[in-house]
């Protein structure tokens, strides 16, 4: 693929995740804020954008290593994958995480005072990403899959239902953005998950469960941001024009 400064991130991304390993290194978010060029992240990063650009071209250059395309999933599977995959992750890990954040807190919370702001910040997070969820799950999704079907049989939408998947979307990526500034300040309150020198087993632990937790919600953020969200709006507009 040909990249330039007027380049989009997220469809940067989209075409080859291998890009994302590039951005996280210089700390460009491809996901809540993937619609960014080249140009203004690289000026939003005082970056130099050539310099930039051929990481990026030798980083996709490189041998692949067998990652999914996802951008040729149909719809409907690209669904069904975020939600077995990334929905019961964020299930899994939160009831995981939370006791220890609770441990560190008590244990270190004395020298170190941002533990009780991560601490909060992350309970937010999880209140809210789990009713994120349950959106998704009850409305958006089966109505994706419902469009596909309706696109599989060679019908049509009624003319009521459009912009209903841009309404719905609309809310979905304003909370995505609300994730990703909640976990960029908890990022940069723990010093980008690094331990400090008097860190026990448990407040290292908990570090890497939240720097595994962030990096899998970018993920997710981005397969929703970037492929599916513009795919399912693209495919709800042929079924009601």
């Amino acid at each position: 693929m040909d990249i330039n400064n007027q380049s989009i991130i997220g469809k940067i991304v989209a075409e080859n995740y291998k890009a994302a390993s590039i951005f996280k290194k210089y700390r460009i978010d491809f996901c809540c804020n993937g619609n960014r060029t080249i140009a203004d992240a690289s000026r939003d990063k005082n970056l130099n954008e050539d310099m930039l650009i051929e990481e990026l071209r030798s980083e996709l250059t490189k041998k692949e290593t067998g990652e999914i395309d996802f951008k040729a999933f149909p719809l409907d599977l690209l669904a069904d994958y975020i939600e077995k995959t990334h929905h019961r992750y964020i299930e899994s890990k939160i009831p995981e995480i939370t006791p220890y954040l609770n441990k560190i807190v008590r244990v270190h919370g004395e020298h170190h005072p941002e533990l009780a702001i991560v601490e909060k910040l992350f309970l937010e997070s999880a209140g809210d990403l789990s009713a994120h969820l349950k959106k998704e799950e009850l409305m958006l999704f089966p109505y994706i899959r419902h469009s596909v079907k309706v696109q599989l049989a060679g019908s049509k939408l009624p003319e009521d239902k459009r912009g209903t998947a841009t309404a719905m979307i609309n809310q979905m990526e304003h909370e995505h953005e609300a994730e990703g500034d909640r976990f960029r300040t908890i990022s940069e309150l723990t010093d980008y998950f690094t331990p400090p020198e008097d860190a026990c087993n448990t407040y290292r632990v908990t570090l890497s469960l939240l720097k595994e937790f962030e990096e899998d919600l970018h993920r997710h953020i981005h397969l929703e941001n970037n492929i599916l969200f513009p795919k399912s709006i693209a495919l709800e507009e042929t079924l009601t024009a």
